[in-house]
Formats: structure tokens, C-alpha cells, sequence
């Protein structure tokens, strides 16, 4: 489930979890506890050399918040490379920015909770 994930990445994703963002703790408060239809996530899950903020195994689901600095040329690229490892893994990436959270989070909510669905659909068809 770590992907590989070596003790540097354990330490960043503590480091991570300790220190949210205002939206990721507005978005955790309604993720925790099995909340999101039945779906267990965690918060800054180690995988390979990333972190996503928030990952959900039984359905292969990774959620990133996107700050301002993800705008930014290198940060893209970074981005970029993150997601052809994780989708490598099957992994479904959906993003949203700080600012959807923060002013849409009903929004943000439905558009998870529809993805969580979907992919649990295809699950049951396998």
C-alpha cells in the first residue's frame, strides 16, 4: 500500500499531517471517521516518493489540494510525474483547490462522494 515508500517520506508525510493546511482540515473533518460513503481514508499517505493529502485503498481513490504554488512550472511538472506513478498503480487522482474546499465545499463533497460510487461499481463488476 506504501508503494515502496522509504523512512524520508514516512517522516515528510508526518511532518504533513501535523501541520495542515486550513483546507485539508476543513476537508479531513468530513473524510475521517468513514464518512464519505462507507470509505475509510487516510491523511498524507507515504506512496513511492509522494504524498497525497488524503487516500482511500479500498478504492484506490487519491485526493490533492492544490495551493497557489501548484501554478507554477516546476510544480507542474512535479505534479505530472506524481500522477503517471500513482495511475501506473491504478490509482484515480481527483484535485481540487484550497479555494474550492474553502468557498465550495458542498461541491468538492458531491464530486467525491460520485467518484467513490463509480469506482465501487467497477469493483463490484470485476
Amino acid at each position: 500500500m506504501h508503494l515502496g515508500a522509504g523512512p524520508s517520506v514516512f517522516k515528510s508525510a508526518d511532518k504533513l499531517r501535523r501541520n495542515p493546511t486550513e483546507a485539508e482540515e476543513i476537508l479531513w473533518k468530513h473524510l475521517q471517521d468513514r464518512q464519505m460513503e462507507g470509505v475509510r481514508f487516510r491523511r498524507q499517505h507515504p506512496m513511492k516518493k509522494y504524498i497525497p493529502d488524503f487516500y482511500a485503498h479500498e478504492v484506490k481513490l487519491a485526493k490533492e489540494l492544490d495551493g497557489g504554488y501548484h501554478n507554477e512550472r516546476v510544480q507542474q511538472f512535479y505534479d505530472r510525474d506524481r500522477e503517471e506513478i500513482l495511475v501506473e498503480y491504478k490509482i484515480v487522482i481527483i484535485r481540487f483547490s484550497n479555494e474550492e474546499v474553502l468557498y465550495s465545499i458542498n461541491q468538492v463533497l458531491d464530486t467525491i462522494r460520485v467518484k467513490i460510487i463509480n469506482l465501487k461499481s467497477i469493483k463490484k463488476k470485476k
